[in-house]
């Protein structure tokens, strides 16, 4: 049921057969919402599609499909439907831009059309870049470093712009480590390029995982970052719907933890929690990565209400854990 007394409201989620979206899914429906998603699929699962939600197949870009998706009321629209991996961003930044960005600008001005007021976005602590100062709060400095970052930044930019022009008010959530799996959704990426599930990978298949870099100035040479219970995001999202409807401004909340785990003692904890030796071999730094990144959850908390009983690295890492055993091939394994 519903957080509160206040009526349930009706979402579009855009990307919701996604890794976070479909969590995000499961969560809002819980709490008696209404939910439509809008998906075409390109990387989320079919499997992933909760029994209970709305489904239209399409891209946020096609017109007719935004607007059938809205043609039953929409409260708040959630967008999920990004691409996600960093090196490809650099590699291909063309498509990075036209889906990351332009067809999004595209979403919103269909949503706009529809009568949609109310936006959620996932951003990403990409859009730092390599801070100067941790914890990370949201006063510090945008400066991305690769064009998925840049993709993030520029909508969080259009946002503030549409907010001021039109009125179309909204909540950047920038995501720091998503990790961990929820009822039966998990982390499916064709390629995988998170840590923790390419850790379990490594667990499972015995060969060596890469590490890029032992030579940062960290504890034991490897990168830190703040990992957060994909659980523990999605709630923070029906904090930002709420949030709006109560009449909030258009803001940017960091997500994260305040803790920070270093790539080698995510090693060694996965290997704890599976009884698995886990082989590795060190490879060169990557341009870009930061030594530390941990985020400062204090302005979503205190905010957005966001609730502070965050789940742990090993919570996190058993769930994806045990998630993986019951799906050894991911989503493809399960029946429709």
């Amino acid at each position: 049921m519903t957080t509160d007394n206040r009526k349930p409201f009706h979402v579009l989620a855009a990307g919701g057969a996604g890794y976070i979206g479909s969590v995000t899914v499961a969560s809002l429906i819980h709490e008696g919402h209404r939910v439509t998603i809008l998906d075409n699929l390109s990387t989320g699962h079919l499997e992933a599609v909760h029994p209970e939600a709305r489904f239209v197949l399409g891209d946020i870009s096609n017109i007719r499909a935004v607007r059938e998706a809205c043609s039953e009321g929409i409260d708040v629209a959630m967008h999920f439907a990004a691409y996600i991996e960093v090196g490809e961003s650099v590699t291909d930044p063309a498509r990075y831009y036209g889906n990351n960005l332009l067809k999004t600008v595209k979403f919103l001005d269909i949503l706009r059309g529809a009568g949609v007021k109310r936006f959620v976005f996932s951003s990403s602590a990409a859009v730092y870049g390599e801070p100067d100062t941790i914890p990370l709060d949201e006063n510090a400095a945008l400066h991305p470093v690769n064009p998925y970052g840049w993709s993030k930044q520029m909508v969080e930019q259009v946002l503030s712009d549409y907010s001021r022009a039109y009125g179309f008010r909204s909540v950047s959530l920038r995501y720091f480590n998503a990790g961990g799996a929820h009822l039966s959704l998990g982390e499916d990426h064709c390629p995988e390029t998170h840590l923790i599930p390419l850790v379990i990978n490594a667990a499972i298949t015995s060969s060596p995982l890469t590490v890029f870099g032992d030579d940062y100035d960290t504890g034991d040479g490897s990168c830190i970052r703040d990992y957060i219970h994909v659980r523990d995001l999605a709630e923070a999202h029906i904090f930002a719907a709420r949030y709006l409807e109560d009449g909030g401004e258009t803001d940017a909340f960091n997500l994260g933890t305040g803790c920070g785990f270093s790539v080698l003692k995510v090693i060694k904890t996965t290997e704890r929690i599976t009884g698995r030796n886990i082989k590795y071999k060190v490879a060169a730094r990557r341009p870009g990565d930061p030594p530390v990144l941990v985020a400062s959850p204090e302005k979503a908390q205190r905010v957005l209400g966001w609730r502070k009983d965050l789940a742990s690295l090993e919570e996190i890492i058993t769930s994806a854990w045990e998630w993986k055993r019951e799906h050894p091939l991911g989503y493809s394994c399960m029946s429709l």
